[in-house]
C-alpha cells in the first residue's frame, strides 16, 4: 500500500498531488521542490538561497518518509536560468557529497517566474525499516 504525504499547499491542492510517496518496497518519490518557504508562502530572490530552501524543503519530505538524504539514490534539479547555474551547483555539490545520487540537469523555464530552482528525488529506505 502506498502511503500518500502532503503538506497542504495550494500547488498541491491546484494540481492533486503529493509531495511524498512512499511505496511498500521502500521506494520514497519526493515531488518536485521549490525554494519556498512552505510555512510562509515567501521565497528569496536569489539562487543560493533558494536553493537552500529547497534542501531544507526536501529533508521536511524524507524525514516524513522516515529516511534521510543518505537514502536519496537519484536527484532531477530545473535551473530557470543559465548565469544562476554556477551558484547552484556548489549548494547541490555540498549536499549531494555523501549520497552521491544519480543526477540530470537541465535548464528550463519553472511555472513561476519567481522560482529559480526545482528539485526533485528518489530514495531508497533501508529495507529493514520500512515503517
Amino acid at each position: 500500500m502506498r502511503r500518500k504525504i502532503g503538506r497542504g499547499s495550494n500547488f498541491e491542492k491546484l494540481l492533486n498531488y503529493s509531495r511524498v510517496v512512499v511505496d511498500d518496497d521502500g521506494w520514497v518519490f519526493v515531488s518536485g521542490c521549490s525554494g519556498f518557504d512552505y510555512d510562509t508562502m515567501e521565497i528569496a530572490d536569489n539562487i543560493t538561497d533558494q536553493a537552500e530552501q529547497t534542501f531544507v524543503n526536501i529533508d521536511w519530505c524524507l524525514n516524513q518518509a522516515g529516511c534521510t538524504f543518505a537514502d536519496v539514490v537519484r536527484i532531477r534539479i530545473i535551473v530557470a536560468s543559465m548565469s544562476d547555474y554556477p551558484a547552484a551547483t556548489k549548494v547541490i555539490g555540498r549536499h549531494c557529497a555523501d549520497a552521491m545520487p544519480a543526477n540530470t540537469t537541465w535548464i528550463a523555464v519553472l511555472p513561476d517566474p519567481r522560482i529559480k530552482i526545482e528539485i526533485e528525488v528518489t530514495a531508497r529506505k533501508n529495507p529493514a525499516d520500512k515503517s
